[in-house]
């Protein structure tokens, strides 16, 4: 019988009640702060010091700046004046529109506000010089902690500044924003998109304006009743296209966001509008219903007063629905909750959340272009049970979305982000790793747009009801990255991790055959070890090493470097039934029988006859053992055993396979009970790892 372990729950469900802190000493807001007003002294952050390092990680700074509390260069600083408004947020000299635009989305839903700018913090009572945000972070809120010291030049900040010079809840949020990413200059650069996930946990949704879908004003609309973020840009074609201003006023390849749409009447025509912000806080468009335009002179005066409030130079503007999608290209959505925006009915939605990793060699197969390496990609099984409310068609909604994990903070390094993409393909019930003869005879049944290097990449779905695999890959093989898999289903699906449990089938060898009916080569192997053995009749590992080295190496057939003596330990701890610390023959006749079996199963996947096999064939090697292992054992089987080359050679390969069947035997050995679990004191715990 399949001897089975359960690997943890991977699944994880909504948003922890509480944020973590990120200080490296562990400490909270409230410790912090408590410390500093009993010292009565200011704040200053250590983990993210008032130094270059916190600016930038690939040049210096081209001016002097000088780190300064907002008292120190304003008069009576105040963290929000009059409420945190989109009016508050002007762009500094970094390349951080896209953070802009989301912050400015950010604060048309109070709730959401409040969650990521926590309340009670001010220049007044209490004032310590220690401010603290809330973001989120694949699938966990933290607290960022920051001092107010501030970058500045001539008295003036440098990046993110509010309208209201002695306003400084934008500024501190972007150094805390900065903070998260390691410095202001990991900042350069993104997808609104990216930031609004990190403000609401939220899932994106993109859609392209040249190609709409139906009722795409009455989708907008609902995004932005229920609290959704809306960013939108405008595309280039190279990069000297980059926020080049065009004759209307617009800017390319710049972040903006969408903060309204409204319905006027000019002069018995229905007119949809939508208003649009500037990060910049100026540059607008030109053209129809623009700031003081002509056509605001047709409809009601009470109506325009009161979408005319601000007709400044703000950086916010109108735009009849039709001229905006002629101008703008994309428009990114952040479903606070990813209800349904094409159904007039709110739904809440079933999330199913994994952690992953493509690991080189092991789990990074690259896209279905590389059909050899592709199945070996994490794969996750979703069982699709109830079809969707208010539908006449057998069909269920679903979202998937992949996010890339980490990749900002890792820009200092030289990374950024992949290319990433999913396939997913109707396959049976079964919770085994998908082969490669599967992909190569199933076409996908869905598959995402494209592949893109984005943080997230999301879509939705429609299918049947039934079992459903979804495969989440880089596009070329050999590319390491951590993702966060999100599944979003209006109705309750079942979701697993394929290949995720642990188990051997080890059946119990064949008694070795007699002398009297030994065949010529067991003749021959009996006069070798005879030889070696001695009068005890036994060898150790030393002689069993001489022994194996010598018969190998004579195998042109295998690459073969000659086993380790820790290798001919193990083999000893595995065949040796009485404990002697030596085998016998027959011993030995049982271990030649496995080796034989391991020999021709290697030979097998050394497809190209090179004498090794790809380390991404180790999982198909082991499961024609009987052997099933998680993607995380057969990652850090891969980092051991495998070379630079990610090629396996034969006695790599046997000391692999030698020391797992080990580890099980001993295991079922000692789970007596056969409940999967074993308890071990310190010197048994020692005892083991010496010997396995």
């Amino acid at each position: 019988m399949p001897y089975i372990f359960q690997s943890p729950n991977q699944n994880e469900d909504s948003q922890p009640k509480t944020a973590r802190s990120t200080q490296s000493d562990g400490k909270t807001y409230e410790e912090l702060k408590r410390e500093c007003l009993r010292k009565g002294v200011l704040f200053e952050d250590r983990d993210f010091p008032a130094a270059d390092s916190s600016l930038f990680y690939s040049q210096k700074p081209r001016v002097p700046f000088e780190w300064k509390r907002p008292g120190e260069f304003q008069t009576n600083p105040q963290f929000i004046v009059g409420g945190a408004s989109r009016t508050d947020i002007c762009q500094g000299e970094l390349g951080d529109c896209w953070l802009l635009a989301a912050i400015a989305s950010l604060t048309l839903n109070q709730n959401t506000l409040a969650r990521v700018i926590l309340p009670d913090q001010s220049f007044d009572k209490d004032y310590a010089g220690i401010f603290h945000f809330q973001f989120w972070q694949h699938n966990e809120w933290v607290d960022v902690i920051i001092d107010d010291r501030l970058p500045t030049y001539k008295q003036r900040l440098v990046f993110l500044h509010s309208a209201e010079l002695n306003e400084f809840w934008s500024a501190l949020l972007e150094k805390a924003y900065a903070k998260l990413y390691g410095s202001y200059e990991s900042l350069k650069g993104g997808s609104t998109i990216e930031a609004m996930e990190d403000f609401t946990g939220g899932v994106a949704e993109m859609f392209d304006t040249q190609n709409p879908p139906e009722n795409f004003y009455k989708i907008l609309q609902k995004a932005l009743e229920r609290g959704s973020m809306l960013g939108c840009s405008i595309d280039i074609t190279s990069s000297a296209e980059s926020e080049a201003q065009t004759t209307t006023g617009l800017v390319k390849g710049h972040a903006y966001s969408i903060t309204g749409l409204e319905e006027v009447n000019d002069r018995g025509r229905k007119v949809k509008l939508i208003r649009v912000r500037n990060p910049w806080g100026q540059v607008e468009w030109n053209g129809a219903w623009s700031d003081n335009s002509s056509e605001w002179k047709n409809i009601n005066e009470q109506e325009k007063n009161r979408l005319t409030k601000i007709s400044l130079d703000d950086g916010e503007f109108w735009m009849e629905f039709e001229d905006f999608k002629k101008n703008f290209n994309k428009i990114e959505i952040c479903n606070l909750t990813p209800d349904s925006l094409d159904d007039d009915t709110p739904n809440k939605w079933e999330v199913t959340l994994f952690e992953g990793s493509w690991v080189r060699g092991s789990t990074a197969g690259g896209c279905r272009n590389f059909v050899d390496t592709f199945w070996t990609n994490p794969q996750f099984k979703l069982h699709l049970q109830e079809k969707d409310d208010n539908s006449d068609k057998n069909e269920c909604t679903f979202i998937v979305a992949l996010m890339q994990k980490n990749r900002r903070q890792l820009r200092k390094e030289g990374l950024d982000l992949e290319t990433v993409g999913f396939a997913i393909y109707e396959a049976d019930h079964k919770e085994e790793q998908l082969t490669k003869d599967f992909f190569r005879f199933n076409p996908s049944k869905a598959r995402s747009k494209t592949y893109i290097n984005m943080r997230e990449l999301s879509e939705r779905f429609k299918l049947p009801p039934g079992d459903y695999v979804i495969v989440p890959t880089t596009f070329k093989p050999h590319t390491e990255a951590n993702f966060l898999l999100r599944i979003f289903s209006e109705k309750k699906a079942e979701s697993v991790e394929m290949g995720s449990k642990i188990d051997a089938n080890l059946p119990e060898p064949p008694k070795p055959t007699p002398p009297h009916q030994e065949n010529d080569e067991e003749k021959g192997l009996r006069r070798l070890f005879q030889q070696i053995s001695g009068p005890d009749g036994a060898i150790s590992a030393f002689e069993l090493q001489e022994i194996l080295n010598d018969v190998l190496k004579r195998r042109r057939e295998i690459k073969f470097d000659g086993l380790s003596m820790n290798t001919c330990h193990s083999i000893i701890n595995l065949m040796d039934a009485d404990n002697s610390g030596k085998i016998e023959f027959d011993e030995f006749k049982i271990f030649w029988n496995k080796i034989k079996k391991w020999i021709a199963l290697f030979f097998t996947y050394d497809t190209d006859r090179s004498g090794t096999m790809s380390s991404y064939e180790l999982r198909s090697t082991l499961k024609a053992l009987g052997i099933s292992l998680n993607n995380t054992v057969l990652q850090l089987l891969v980092l051991r055993y495998a070379d630079s080359n990610l090629e396996i050679d034969f006695d790599d390969f046997l000391t692999c396979i030698v020391r797992l069947e080990n580890v099980f035997r001993v295991f079922m050995a000692l789970d007596r009970q056969k409940t999967g679990n074993i308890s071990l004191d310190f010197s048994q715990f020692l005892y083991l790892t010496m010997n396995i």
